[in-house]
């Protein structure tokens, strides 16, 4: 079975995540895909929590199985699913641009390989710069996919309803998520 792990904060999920979701399964055939909601991500602080980003997952991928990992670095997670081996880890080209930071990148991609979506417009000597630092550059799959304007930090600042799936924005609506000081957006 071909299986795709799709991680991230996801606060809150949005159509660039569903869009880079879906080109991963349609190019890659993937049988199967995990979305994995950070709990406590390592790398990037979150202002909601746990179990309100893994409801607001489940409605933005329904279609595919929504956990909330404990794990705060996706090498300990893949240390701890062996079975995981050589299964596609999918990113957006923003996250890949930081791939080197990441603890363990060389690691990870000994046990993944990395499906990277990139828009159309993304500078490609951004990746490639990320390409030339890693031991086995092979396992990374960099692919286009259809422009969603929209990034996770944005759109807690300036929500707009059109950039989330609509059960998502139900959610953010009931749990007054994303407030600013002028009201909710």
């Amino acid at each position: 079975m071909t299986l795709g792990l799709f991680g991230g904060a996801f606060d809150p999920p949005h159509r660039g995540h569903v869009q880079l979701a879906r080109s991963a399964k349609e190019l890659l055939g993937l049988e199967r895909l995990l979305v994995l909601v950070a709990a406590d991500p390592g790398h990037k602080a979150v202002g909601t929590p746990g179990q309100l980003r893994l409801e607001m997952a489940q409605a933005a991928f329904p279609d595919d199985e929504v956990v909330l990992d404990d794990h705060a670095r996706t090498i300990d997670l893949l240390r701890d699913h062996p079975e995981w081996q050589d299964a596609w880890f999918v990113i957006g080209a923003d996250e890949f641009c930081d791939f080197l930071s990441w603890k363990e990148p060389n690691e990870v991609l000994a046990r993944v390989r990395l499906a990277v979506g990139t828009r159309p417009g993304f500078p490609r000597g951004r990746p490639e710069q990320v390409l030339a630092g890693l031991e086995q550059p092979e396992r990374v799959l960099l692919f286009d996919m259809e422009p969603v304007e929209a990034a996770s930090r944005q759109l807690r600042r300036a929500l707009v309803d059109a950039d989330v799936p609509p059960a998502v924005a139900e959610i953010i609506r009931r749990e007054g998520l994303y407030r600013s000081s002028s009201g909710v957006h």
